[in-house]
């Protein structure tokens, strides 16, 4: 399953403007890795990443490539989808494939666009979305025990996945979600959501998508909404998706000087794609051969060889050792020669974690 972060949401909530904003939006520091469609419903997204920025000052280059996530765009929800309501099914099915949910709300008031209730309500309308999930895993659940009871009986090393499925139907059977089951490490859980691909289980972040004045001090939707991601220790980010797409085209400084006339410091997607590289657990490291600079995803945990795979599989196969300056040496030094000479360039072989951000030639044989 590729990491990849879906973007869900009740009907009219902005979703489809945050994907859009997300597809056209084209930022001078990812040039040559554009935001591109390449399917109806999917796209590529470069990660903003400042320390590119900075190595880019330092390093001759002829290419700049930042990191990338692909983010899905979902069909809309209605309540009762885990009855195949709506698209129900589409969108359920959807969500299983992709590894995190970036959880678009409502949180702005206009007669002129249609919402499902008389006007947002967050916490209702984030919990008509978890209750969805929850009630398909308790539907998927319920279908895999009888064939897991049976399989369990041949096989003893099923018994704590079965065990497991009865404690998380009983869990999802009170309204609490996957994601609440005290350990989630376990072999039994990892065997367990590897093949069911639980919806609940999916880290969220919610999106509170707001207007141009919300951008500034929060209102109290969003106050809501942050309320909810504190009582499940999830992220918000704070987006304006019809300000957000009103930028595509400006250069930096123009940007700047919007964001700025709206109170806000920050693009909102500029966030919303960083948290999201984040919550899928991924960090970067940097190559900078034959005038290629370039950010890769690895991982949060990552060993030097599978840091050379994500290059090559044949850079992991025939993994020598790696070369590795940290980044804050990389900036202090002001180039790769100066840190070689100040005895900062690290020899490390195959049981090496990658640091985000390293800086790494590698070696190899095939």
């Amino acid at each position: 399953m590729a990491l990849s972060i879906g973007i869900v949401g009740l009907p009219n909530v902005g979703k489809s403007t945050v994907f859009n904003a997300l597809t056209q939006a084209q930022h001078a520091e990812a040039a040559n890795y554009p935001f591109c469609t390449i399917e109806p419903n999917k796209a590529i997204v470069a990660v903003p990443d400042p320390r590119l920025d900075q190595l880019a000052g330092l390093v001759e280059h002829d290419s700049v490539t930042h990191a990338a996530i692909e983010f899905v765009d979902i069909a809309g929800l209605v309540r009762g989808a885990s009855q195949g309501e709506g698209l129900g099914n589409q969108f359920l099915g959807h969500i299983r494939d992709v590894t995190a949910l970036a959880h678009v709300v409502r949180c702005f008031d206009d007669d002129n666009v249609i919402h499902v209730q008389a006007r947002p309500q967050p916490r209702e309308d984030i919990e008509v979305v978890a209750y969805e999930l929850m009630m398909a895993d308790l539907q998927q659940i319920e279908n895999k025990l009888e064939k897991l009871a049976r399989q369990a009986k041949g096989d003893k090393k099923l018994v704590p996945v079965l065990e497991l499925a009865r404690k998380l139907q009983a869990m999802l059977a009170r309204g609490e979600p996957v994601s609440a089951y005290p350990h989630p490490e376990s072999d039994a859980f990892q065997t367990l959501n590897h093949e069911m691909r639980f919806l609940s289980a999916k880290p969220v972040i919610y999106v509170a998508n707001v207007d141009e004045e919300g951008l500034g001090e929060d209102n109290d939707y969003v106050r809501e909404v942050r309320a909810v991601a504190a009582e499940q220790g999830a992220t918000v980010v704070k987006v304006s998706a019809r300000f957000e797409e009103e930028m595509i085209g400006m250069s930096d400084e123009e940007r700047h000087e919007f964001l700025a006339m709206a109170g806000a410091e920050e693009s909102g997607l500029e966030q919303l794609i960083r948290k999201g590289f984040e919550t899928l657990g991924l960090i970067s490291f940097f190559t900078t051969d034959s005038r290629m600079l370039r950010a890769w995803n690895i991982p949060r945990g990552a060993t030097a060889p599978q840091a050379a795979g994500a290059i090559h599989t044949d850079f992991e196969r025939g993994f020598i050792r790696a070369e590795v300056i940290h980044f804050d040496d990389f900036i202090a030094c002001g180039s790769e020669a100066a840190a070689k000479s100040a005895g900062l360039v690290h020899i490390e072989g195959k049981e090496y974690v990658v640091q985000d951000a390293d800086v790494i030639h590698f070696r190899f044989n095939v």
